[in-house]
């Protein structure tokens, strides 16, 4: 079962996220490396849903600068720095950040114009820090909602047992 991607995209989201998690927890059994988990769960998610952008952003500088870490897409912004764009807002502020359409959000960084909605998930980790932050886009509008801000927020919760 571990090498099986699924193809999530008929379940209601719910559904979907709860057997993403556990599919995840029999593919990453005895896995701590957070590289390896941030791949795995790109991967998964974005293939799972079809999503156009699916990756993170990792904190190299805390309260300062994101460096784009695993993803599957095309070519990602490298650098993004805390308070800027979606994925700066949610790492500066700590939180779930859904864009439902990203040319309506002042401050959104283009790095592929076919984006039309956002979701961007804080990753903390054990002692409560954001560690990360999860990346997904998609080529339509309201393509995210609270089932999706649930669904994330509860795999990445993994990260906390590991870093």
């Amino acid at each position: 079962m571990a090498e099986v991607t699924l193809d999530l995209r008929h379940l209601p989201k719910p559904a979907a996220y709860s057997e993403l998690d556990t599919h995840l927890d029999v593919v990453l059994e005895g896995i701590r490396d957070p590289i390896a988990i941030m791949a795995t769960m790109s991967a998964l998610l974005h293939h799972g849903f079809g999503h156009l952008w699916t990756g993170f952003y990792r904190v190299t500088e805390p309260g300062r600068t994101l460096l784009v870490g695993p993803y599957q897409g095309t070519l990602g912004c490298l650098e993004i720095s805390f308070g800027r764009g979606v994925c700066g807002t949610a790492a500066a502020e700590g939180r779930t950040v859904v864009v439902p359409d990203v040319q309506l959000f002042e401050d959104h960084i283009v790095c592929d114009a076919r984006a039309r909605s956002e979701i961007v998930v804080p990753v903390f980790d054990a002692a409560h820090g954001v560690f990360a932050v999860l990346d997904i886009d998609a080529d339509v509008p309201n393509a995210f909602e609270d089932a999706d801000a649930r669904g994330l927020e509860r795999l990445v919760k993994r990260f906390a047992r590991v870093t």
